[in-house]
This record gives structure tokens, sequence and C-alpha cells, in this order.
């Protein structure tokens, strides 16, 4: 037995976003999970009508959606191209200022898989196979566990929480809260938990970029094999995705459309990140990665504390 939820359109009846079976529904929790598509600010009866979808219309046909959403796909190019690779984060939270982040999240996967085809062409070759090893098969898990816990998890309480463990990561970098080398030796241990970490929350809103850099980072890799082991752990996760976000209604033929309108934009960025990545000093790219995933840090608390308060 199943449920419908769903979005109100702008005209005509609603049209269908999800389908959550009523066995895993829990009433109170409704205005916040990962199914209904409620966005990080608020509830789903909050959403504007150009944050909706006419059930006729085949594709997103707002400009202002395509005025915040085209830097948002060129920051993802730019990640997926190996230069801060946690700017990518960025794109689900700002495409959630126009559209609800369950329908931004869906847009942004076919774009993230097609990305990850010019990405591993740019890296091919270049990757760390022990931390893949590591890595990989946690993230499926994580994905999984997303998948299970859908209904339960509020989107907001999982930004909130990456959002504080990544600032005392980079809290940790710029006060030397602990003892620590130049230079990190890989620890399986946390890899597995870093890794599993990171496909939960790629999952509930593609924010998997800080848990992988805290185990990544550390070990202070050259630059482009630190971006190759990137691009290859995501392009896997992407993949991994598929199957839930089908499940779940989001890769829709409107979600489809708008991402193929988008697709040109992002090999031109990808190429522009690596060539960045290329020519980018070690200690420069380094510096960089830690204030950009400080930043990235910072807006999902911001995001994820104003709607666990309700504010």
């Amino acid at each position: 037995v199943t449920a419908r939820h769903d979005l109100p359109s702008p005209s005509g009846p609603p049209s269908t976003a999800f389908v959550t079976p009523i066995s895993r529904q829990n009433p109170s929790r409704n205005k916040s999970n990962f199914h209904t598509g409620a966005d990080a600010a608020g509830s789903l009866e909050a959403v504007s009508p150009r944050q909706t979808r006419s059930p006729h219309c085949i594709m997103i046909t707002d400009p202002l959606f395509y005025a915040v959403a085209i830097p948002a796909v060129i920051l993802t190019g730019l990640a997926k191209g190996g230069f801060m690779n946690m700017l990518a984060m960025l794109a689900v939270p700002l495409m959630a200022l126009v559209i609800s982040p369950v329908q931004a999240a869906g847009i942004m996967l076919p774009l993230l898989i097609c990305m990850d085809v010019t990405a591993l062409w740019a890296y091919w070759k270049v990757y760390d196979t022990a931390n893949l090893k590591v890595l990989v098969p946690a993230a499926v898990l994580g994905v999984g566990i997303g998948w299970a816990t859908a209904s339960y998890v509020s989107e907001a309480h999982v930004r909130l929480i990456v959002g504080l463990v990544a600032l005392a990561f980079c809290l940790d970098h710029y006060l030397g809260l602990r003892q620590r080398a130049e230079k990190h030796r890989p620890n399986p241990l946390m890899g597995r938990f870093w890794g599993m970490v990171a496909g939960f929350t790629s999952f509930v809103s593609h924010a998997g970029g800080p848990p992988m850099q805290m185990y990544l980072l550390p070990q202070r890799l050259e630059p482009r094999l630190f971006a190759g082991t990137s691009v290859i752990f995501f392009t896997v996760v992407n993949w991994v995705k598929v199957i839930p976000y089908a499940a779940l209604g989001q890769l829709g033929l409107d979600n489809l459309t708008t991402s193929l309108v988008l697709a040109p934009i992002a090999p031109l960025a990808i190429m522009a990140g690596a060539k960045l990545t290329r020519i980018v000093q070690p200690q420069t790219y380094y510096g960089l990665a830690y204030i950009a995933i400080l930043i990235v840090s910072l807006k999902l608390i911001w995001d994820g504390g104003k709607a666990v308060l309700g504010l």
C-alpha cells in the first residue's frame, strides 16, 4: 500500500512527486524527509509557484532558475575537473533557492554522471588504487543505508551534521587542535567510515565531498592524483545512486529534460577545472581546498540549522 505526495502546481491539478510506502511514513516528519521533497528552509507548503512544475511541462522554463542553475553547473564542472571539488556541494543549495532541493538533486544526478565521463577522460589512469579499494565499497554501503532510511532522515539534519563535522575538520587544520605529521598515512578503518558517510550524504543531497576529503586531504596526495581518485570515487557513487533515485521518482521527464538543457556547459567547466589543477602548485591547491571546505561547511550549518530550528 502506498501514499501519494503531491507538489502544488501553478495551473491545473497537483502533479505527483514521489510515492512512499505507508508502512514507512512518519506523519510528524513528513515535512522534512527525503521523499516529500521538503527543502532546507521549510515544508512543501512553503514552496512558491516558481519552485514547482506543471504536469504538462517537460522542463523548467523559469529564467530565475537558470540564473542560479548555470553558475551551479559551472562550479560543479570545475570541481569535477579536479579544482576544489568541494565546490560541487554548492550546486544543490544554490538550486534550492528557487526549487526544492529534492528536485535539484534529481536534476543534478544526470549532469554529474555526464560530467564523470568527461572527467574520467581527463584523469585516465591517474588515481590511487589503495584508497579506492577502501573508500568505494564503504560508499556503496552508505548509499544503501541512505536509501533504506530515506523516509526517516531529515535532509536538514544531514546538512547540519556534515557541516559541523567539516567545520571541526577545518578548525583542526587551522588551529592545530591535535598533533599531526605533515603527511598522514592512510588508515583503512577510518577510510571505511568516511567512505560510508560520504556515500550516505551523497545520496541525500550530493554532499559526499567533505567526508571523502576528511580521509584524503591529510594524506597530501599530489593534486592530480587527489583529483583523479575523487573522480573515480564519485563516478561509482553516482552510478550506484541511479536505481534508488529512479525508484523515488526523481528522474522524471521534466528533470531529465532540464538536465539536458544544462548539459553543454559541463564539459567546458570540467576541462577548465582540469587545467587549473595542472597549473596550481600543491601548497596553493591545498590552501584553497581548506578555504573552500570551510565556506561550504558554514553554508551547510546555516541551511541545516535554520531548518532544524524552524527559522
